[in-house]
């Protein structure tokens, strides 16, 4: 449902990412690593459609429509949504406000979503004002959960939070994901696959989010380059093995 063709994007003038290939299918949660500065944002800011990234190559297609250029809320009301590392301070607007924004049409019951992620005494303030860095996560997981989308696009959610929250954020954006079935047969495990059809993309560092769900598969970002893909527990080992360096040297001898 996500492909991404020979993908090059520039920032300022600075080519940032280059001939980026990526497929994510239906069902399917993919984990992106890399160090600062290689790219892992932008590819997710670029794939959100923000215009500062300027496509420069290649194409981004959704759900069998080309977006490469598709502005922001298009590509939101064919379904893509996406949990910031970073959001802003929005003043003058209360949280339960942005959750319906972000439920569009649909009817939501905004209390009985915020319960899910302990979030019911947050409604009345404006929205990320004088919040935690969890309290943060837990407010852009709420408002995905409005929005429902079919791929979501997940900014270092572990960033900035705490020990108490990580396993609540980690199990919601699991949930999120279809992937809170665990099958212990092979039959069911089968059943499980066909009927996932929300995708993911996840930027990690700490690797923390595997704890709490299965990932398809790793992808490494290095100096704006997909440099393998593999299983994302493998990556995770080898780069606190070797570092990111000698990790992306030994995978390109490899093939």
């Amino acid at each position: 449902m996500l492909v991404i063709e020979d993908l090059e994007v520039e920032l300022a003038g600075k080519k940032i990412l280059k001939h980026i290939d990526l497929e994510i299918k239906p069902g399917e949660t993919h984990i992106l690593f890399g160090p600062n500065g290689s790219g892992k944002t932008s590819l997710l800011m670029t794939i959100m459609g923000y215009p500062q990234y300027k496509v420069t190559g290649g194409k981004i297609f959704f759900k069998g429509v080309d977006i490469t250029h598709l502005p922001i809320n298009e590509r939101a009301k064919l379904g893509i949504g996406m949990a910031y590392q970073r959001p802003p301070t929005i003043h003058g607007v209360k949280t339960h406000q942005m959750v319906k924004i972000c439920g569009g049409d649909r009817e939501i019951n905004v209390h009985e979503l915020a319960r899910k992620v302990n979030f019911q005494d947050f409604l009345d303030r404006d929205v990320n004002a004088g919040f935690s860095g969890g309290e943060i996560k837990r407010s852009e997981l709420l408002q995905l959960m409005a929005q429902d989308p079919d791929l979501m696009l997940f900014d270092e959610p572990e960033s900035g939070v705490d020990m108490e929250n990580i396993a609540l954020v980690s199990q919601t954006i699991a949930r999120l994901l279809q992937k809170e079935c665990a099958p212990t047969d092979i039959k069911s495990m089968l059943q499980v696959k066909r009927e996932r059809t929300k995708m993911g993309l996840i930027i990690t560092h700490t690797g923390y989010i595997l704890e709490y769900l299965t990932a398809d598969k790793g992808q490494v970002l290095y100096d704006g380059v997909l440099s393998c893909s593999d299983n994302p527990r493998e990556i995770l080992h080898c780069i606190s093995e070797m570092g990111y360096e000698e990790c992306v040297r030994c995978t390109i001898a490899s093939n």
